[in-house]
């Protein structure tokens, strides 16, 4: 199969949704509780699209089955240079390249508006994912103790860094 990587469309969000409810519902990936409406998505995509960051969406045969995005790691000014990016990938399509193309492609696309870093955090229980960052130069340079508490549990976040 083909897997193209294109430019985030409005018409992309209920599919989307579909992956970071998935990943709420059934995941530490995200530390959310609840499933997220679809208003609220448009909302949060149309703020990062509207500050200049990009969003991006892995399509094989006109379905929607990964996407990806950065957007500013804090709010203050002299955090302009750095960006916290997130990858995701179908449930059911985990393991055909879909994160690496997306990383990829937001990667290239950070050098090009000449940001200085790129930031991921991560569970420290997804090992997958801290080894895939890994793969593309992302290096361990902290761990949060206990910032999260989901599924009755208290999560750990890894925050791994690359410079572009």
């Amino acid at each position: 199969m083909e897997i193209t990587i294109r430019p985030y469309q409005i018409s992309d969000t209920s599919a989307i949704l579909d992956i970071i409810n998935y990943n709420i519902l059934n995941s530490t990936a995200l530390y959310d509780y609840h499933p997220r409406k679809l208003e609220d998505q448009v909302a949060i995509f149309n703020d990062k699209l509207k500050k200049g960051f990009p969003i991006i969406v892995a399509v094989e045969k006109e379905t929607i089955i990964g996407f990806g995005y950065y957007s500013e790691f804090r709010f203050r000014e002299a955090y302009k240079f750095t960006v916290e990016h997130s990858v995701y990938a179908h449930q059911n399509h985990k393991g055909k390249g879909i994160g690496k193309s997306l990383l990829t492609e937001l990667i290239s696309m950070a050098k090009k508006q000449n940001l200085h870093t790129m930031i991921g955090v991560i569970d420290s229980e997804n090992t997958s994912s801290i080894a895939f960052h890994e793969k593309f130069g992302f290096k361990t340079v902290g761990i949060i103790k206990e910032t999260g508490f989901k599924f009755d549990r208290w999560l750990h976040s890894v925050f791994m860094q690359k410079m572009l």
